[in-house]
């Protein structure tokens, strides 16, 4: 009886068609400023990785889990401890009141929409107002929110920077590539169906329905910072990493706070035991 089982598993096996291989580049790790136990965001970073989500990702992607006050929140974007209260901070009010998309909102009474200025209270506001506008302005795919997009990715946001610097022109061996798609080394896929070269030459990386969305110095930097590609796209990743983790710096702050307090209390107990027990014989 075992032996015809180990017979019939050999030839499931044969028989089971291969599954082909997902490949991608390997990430690069950036060195990000929040790296390790005591990194902390880089706020000049991240108000200029906030004006690259602004004038170019928000065009498609949302995220709809940050609150514009969020951006004065401590760690963020735009905080300053001259305004405490983020929802007085000048700042984020003025990126409340010049957002390009209104709130809408529906009358309780009548059902019929209305619109407003957004809020430091409010979300920054999406794009889209569901799913399937988003699809049908975007050639049926459906753009990713990216307030966890760090988090969601292996690799965070070294995954993102990746993606973001890893268009590339489609390999002359590859036929049939599907319309409205890009190729990216960096996104994971398997091209081995489009591929009419040699088969151990299969390129790394897949097709992605996102366009390149970046180009040199099309974002401008207010600090005066290079605005290349790689710069652009780094700034946005980290941006979105503290999207992903907007209390990351109060986090690791209260931990440093916690062991220091747990090393002098460490020393404290020590000399206290010494000074009660130095006269008793052991």
């Amino acid at each position: 009886m075992l032996r015809k089982l180990l017979a019939l598993a050999v030839a499931l096996g044969i028989a089971a068609p291969a599954v082909a291989a997902t490949t991608s580049a390997p990430l690069q790790h950036q060195p990000w400023s929040f790296s390790g136990p005591t990194g902390m965001y880089d706020q000049g970073q991240l108000q200029r990785g906030f004006k690259v989500y602004t004038e170019v990702c928000s065009q498609c992607h949302a995220i709809q889990y940050i609150h514009f006050y969020n951006l004065g929140d401590p760690g963020g974007p735009f905080w300053s401890p001259k305004y405490p209260n983020s929802n007085e901070n000048p700042y984020v009010k003025a990126i409340a009141a010049s957002w390009p998309r209104q709130v809408t909102e529906i009358n309780a009474d009548t059902g019929d929409p209305s619109h407003r200025k957004p809020t430091s209270a409010d979300v920054l506001v999406p794009p889209f107002p569901n799913d399937a506008a988003s699809r049908a302005s975007n050639g049926g795919a459906l753009p990713p929110d990216m307030s966890l997009l760090a988090a969601a990715r292996e690799g965070g946001p070294d995954y993102i920077d990746a993606i973001l610097n890893g268009f590339r022109a489609t390999p002359a061996g590859i036929k049939n590539a599907p319309p409205g798609k890009y190729y990216n080394i960096a996104f994971p896929g398997d091209l081995s169906s489009y591929w009419t070269g040699a088969s151990d030459a299969v390129p790394t990386g897949g097709f992605i329905s996102m366009p390149p969305p970046l180009t040199d110095c099309k974002v401008t930097f207010d600090d005066g910072k290079p605005c290349k590609v790689a710069d652009e796209a780094r700034d946005v990743a980290a941006f979105l990493q503290w999207a992903s983790d907007p209390k990351m710096d109060e986090r690791k702050q209260i931990g440093i706070a916690v062991m220091i307090y747990l090393v002098i209390f460490s020393g404290l107990l020590y000399f206290s035991y010494r000074s009660i027990w130095r006269d008793v014989a052991h």
